[in-house]
């Protein structure tokens, strides 16, 4: 990046440990607002960030882990206190190596449904012939073939999404991003995202770079993975567990890649009592 980038973000709770959510590909900090209101009633100070291109964050020239987990620890930096971080997704992966460079800034980690690999552009993981492929492409030219000019209704933008998003909670997830400045004539329609810039560069996204020679970070790692997902394979875990040697693994039964949306109320418990172990 060229400048040096703030990220928007939110912080419910005056007091207590910190812990910090990290959202996804096309996904803002608000995502999380279900579970960190539950978590700050706990007595939790819950941070909510926007990583760079989305929400509510400024755009830049490029997207990169490396640098997300840069401009992210800077925030970190400024809280004062060591985290729990989450991530899911591209979050996770941003977790993950702001983990293995800064661990100092980290209580302990959870990264959601989301390996420490590279991923298939446009195929699946699996042998399997009737995985899911990689849809982010796909999604991300539905988005930039809607005609916003001429859109009137949210309904209408969801109309637009179907045949590319075959699912309700994926479009309402990405309908999240799609704003209207104002109200009345003249006051159209934009996406939230930096859609020119991540489609460019969704080829880097699917990677997972190179930590530091050496780098393994020593604290209380949770992974919750969706059972019904490919994103996390048994074929991961020695990778896993070589840069992160204190992990537990917790598969989610009946949810997929966005298991947080799926199974809720299972999440927030496992989540629970992650915290309750690591803040004794």
């Amino acid at each position: 990046m060229t400048s040096p980038v703030r990220l928007a973000a939110r912080t419910l709770g005056d007091s207590g440990p910190r812990v910090v959510f990290v959202h996804g590909l096309f996904g803002q900090g608000r995502n999380w607002t279900t579970i960190a209101r539950a978590l700050a009633e706990d007595g939790h100070r819950v941070t909510l960030l926007d990583l760079p291109n989305h929400g509510h964050s400024p755009w830049t020239d490029r997207v990169d882990y490396r640098d997300m987990a840069e401009v992210v620890a800077e925030e970190l930096e400024l809280l004062g206190d060591p985290v729990t971080l989450v991530g899911h997704s591209m979050g996770g992966k941003v977790a993950m190596q702001l983990a293995l460079r800064r661990p100092e800034l980290l209580r302990a980690l959870v990264v959601v449904d989301i390996a420490p690999a590279d991923y298939p552009e446009t195929g699946g993981r699996t042998d399997d012939p009737d995985e899911e492929a990689s849809p982010f492409a796909a999604f991300i030219a539905a988005m930039q073939g809607m005609d916003l000019d001429r859109l009137e209704t949210r309904e209408q933008a969801d109309a637009a999404l179907r045949d590319a998003v075959p699912s309700t909670m994926v479009r309402s997830f990405l309908l999240q991003s799609l704003v209207r400045d104002g109200v009345g004539a003249g006051n159209g329609w934009r996406w939230r995202l930096n859609l020119e810039t991540l489609a460019r560069d969704l080829g880097e996204l699917r990677l997972f770079p190179d930590p530091p020679p050496g780098a393994a970070f020593e604290g209380p790692v949770l992974w919750i993975a969706g059972a019904n997902s490919t994103y996390v394979l048994d074929e991961d875990r020695p990778r896993m567990d070589q840069l992160f040697p204190h992990v537990r693994l917790v598969r989610v039964k009946n949810a997929g890649h966005w298991v947080h949306s799926e199974q809720p109320e299972v999440f927030l418990e496992t989540v629970r009592r992650f915290l309750a172990r690591v803040e004794r």
